[in-house]
C-alpha cells in the first residue's frame, strides 16, 4: 500500500491545473441553522435593505391602531368606564370642567333639599315617599342634554334674585307614578308605561302642580345661605327647546331618587355655573351645620363679654417730637414743657384710637375732665 500523500488541496488544484484538467470546486461550508436566523432577523429589522427601506417606512405609516390602543387614545378603559379618571382625549376635552367639590355647601344645600322634599312630596300625595340624593356631579350642558332619555319632560326654571336659569328634568317612570298616585290608582303595581303618544293636558298639569313643590324647596333649602326665589318658567318634552345655556358650558347636575313604594322616578336638577356665580363665594365656604356656621348663643355670648371688657383710657395733655439724643440726654430733674393751658382741650385716648374731648379740672384732692363730646376714632 502506498503511504499517505502529505500533498494539500491546493497543490492538487495546481496539478490539475498544469495538466488542463478541470478545477474542483471548493467544498461547501456546513450548514449552520442560527447563523441562517439571525441573518433573516437581520433582513427583515432592516426592511429588506436600501431598496426596501422605503416600502418598510410605508408599512410601518399605515398601520392599523388595535382596538386596545383606540380605546386607550380615546380615555375609555376595557371595561368601558367612562368615570373621572380618564385618559387621553377625553382628559382634555374635560380639563376646563369645575369639579362640584370646589364648592362644598352645595352638598349641604342638596342634603336639605332631599329632608324638605321628603316632607313636602308626602303631603302632596298623601303617600309614602323617600327621597334619596344619588349624586352630584359637573357635566357639559350640551352632553347633559344628548344623555336624557326620552320621553321626559323638562322644566325651565329661573332664579329671579340671580337672574338666570336652571332646568329640572322628570322622567317617564315619574310622571306616570305622580299620575297614578294623584288620580288614586292601586296600590302595589307598577305604573304603566304608555310609548308613542305624547303626554296630555292632565298629566302635564300634574307633573307641573309637583315641579311647584320641589322649586319652593329647593328656594327654601338656598335661604340660609342667600335668598333666592325660583319661578317656573315653562315645560317642555323637546330637549331642543329647554336650551339654556352654551353647549360648552358647564353646570352642576343633582340627580334624586323618588320612591313611592312600588312605584317612582327619577328627578333631576341641573344649574349652570354662570347661574351659581352671584353666590360663588358662599359656596367655597367650608363649616358645616344647617345654620352654615352661625352659632347665635356664641355671638350673644361674645357681645355681653364685651360691653364688660376692661380697657385703658388715657388722658394726652400735649405732644411733642423731640430729637432722640434730647429725649436720651433726659435724666432726673430735667423740665418738659407742655403746651397747655388750663383751658387746652384734653384727648382721652384707648390704645391709638381717640375718643374724647373734655377739659381738665380739679374734683376734690383728684384732677378730672370734663367730656365735652365724642371724637371719632379715624379722626387725628
Amino acid at each position: 500500500m502506498a503511504p499517505a500523500s502529505d500533498t494539500t488541496d491546493d497543490d492538487l488544484a495546481a496539478a490539475l491545473a498544469d495538466a488542463g484538467g478541470p478545477t474542483p470546486a471548493a467544498p461547501a461550508a456546513p450548514a449552520n441553522p442560527d447563523a441562517d436566523a439571525m441573518a433573516a432577523e437581520w433582513e427583515a429589522m432592516l426592511g429588506g435593505g436600501d431598496d426596501d427601506a422605503a416600502a418598510g417606512i410605508g408599512r410601518e405609516s399605515t398601520r392599523v391602531l388595535n382596538q386596545d390602543e383606540i380605546d386607550s387614545l380615546l380615555g375609555f378603559d376595557e371595561a368601558g368606564d367612562t368615570g373621572s379618571d380618564r385618559a387621553g382625549i377625553q382628559a382634555i376635552l374635560n380639563s376646563a370642567l369645575v369639579s362640584y367639590e370646589r364648592l362644598p355647601m352645595l352638598e349641604v344645600v342638596f342634603d336639605r333639599l332631599v329632608r324638605m322634599m321628603t316632607t313636602s312630596l308626602r303631603n302632596f300625595t298623601s303617600d309614602n315617599v323617600e327621597v334619596s340624593l344619588d349624586d352630584i356631579l359637573s357635566q357639559r350642558f350640551g352632553d347633559y342634554l344628548n344623555s336624557i332619555p326620552l320621553p321626559a319632560m323638562l322644566t325651565v326654571f329661573k332664579a329671579e334674585e340671580w337672574d338666570n336659569f336652571g332646568l329640572m328634568t322628570v322622567d317617564s317612570s315619574m310622571i306616570y307614578s305622580i299620575v297614578d298616585v294623584l288620580l288614586g290608582g292601586r296600590r302595589g303595581t307598577a305604573a304603566m308605561r304608555v310609548e308613542g303618544r305624547p303626554y296630555t293636558t292632565i298629566e302635564r298639569t300634574l307633573v307641573e302642580r309637583m315641579i311647584h313643590v320641589v322649586l319652593a324647596d329647593l328656594s327654601a333649602a338656598f335661604d340660609p345661605l342667600s335668598p333666592v326665589t325660583f319661578r317656573f318658567d315653562r315645560l317642555e318634552t323637546n330637549p331642543r327647546f329647554a336650551t339654556i345655556s352654551q353647549p360648552s358650558n358647564a353646570a352642576i347636575v343633582a340627580r334624586l331618587r323618588i320612591d313611592m313604594e312600588d312605584r317612582g322616578g327619577r328627578l333631576e336638577i341641573l344649574i349652570p355655573f354662570a347661574t351659581l356665580e352671584p353666590v360663588r363665594e358662599l359656596l367655597l365656604q367650608m363649616f358645616m351645620g344647617e345654620k352654615f356656621g352661625r352659632d347665635s348663643i356664641w355671638e350673644t355670648h361674645l357681645a355681653e363679654e364685651m360691653w364688660i371688657t376692661e380697657v385703658d383710657l388715657e388722658a394726652v395733655l400735649d405732644t411733642q417730637i423731640m430729637p432722640l439724643s434730647r429725649a436720651l440726654s433726659m435724666k432726673v430733674g430735667s423740665k418738659l414743657k407742655l403746651n397747655a393751658t388750663p383751658d387746652s382741650p384734653i384727648i382721652l385716648r384707648c390704645g391709638d384710637q381717640p375718643m374724647l374731648i373734655g377739659k381738665m379740672g380739679r374734683k376734690g384732692n383728684h384732677i378730672a375732665i370734663r367730656v365735652d363730646h365724642r371724637r371719632k376714632p379715624d379722626a387725628r
